[in-house]
């Protein structure tokens, strides 16, 4: 059978693919958390009490976008003949990372609620 790509030159590839996703979710994770440090201070001296809850649902959703990269890094870690090892490894990261993402999102709704709700008890030309 003719080999089109050797296995090792597409261990390489695939290895560099790992790092272009992996350093997207770093990426994700970092400009995330740069933009949120940045609304953060601006909350904290204008002294909004209610504007923290915006903050955190603002990062929080950055943090699930980089956490999804991740996993999809670990995915193409495995793709190329893995071992049972490695599987075992996939599948215990990946159930890691699934229930972290789960649980940011379902406090990332909880909150959009609470803050939705909020804003609709506001009476018009109010601040809410």
């Amino acid at each position: 059978m003719l080999d089109l790509l050797p296995e090792e030159s597409l261990r390489e590839f695939v290895n560099l693919l790992v790092r272009l996703v992996e350093a997207a979710g770093a990426a994700v994770i970092f400009a995330g958390a740069a933009i949120a440090f940045v609304r953060f201070v601006v909350v904290a001296v204008r002294r909004h009490d209610h504007g923290f809850i915006a903050v955190r649902l603002f990062l929080g959703r950055f943090l699930a976008l980089g956490l999804e990269f991740q996993l999809a890094s670990d995915v193409l870690r495995t793709a190329i003949a893995p071992s049972f090892a490695q599987i075992g490894q996939l599948a215990a990261i990946a159930a890691i990372r699934t229930a972290l993402n789960f649980f940011l999102n379902r406090e990332i709704e909880r909150e959009g609620r609470a803050v939705e709700g909020k804003g609709d008890r506001a009476r018009p030309g109010e601040k809410s």
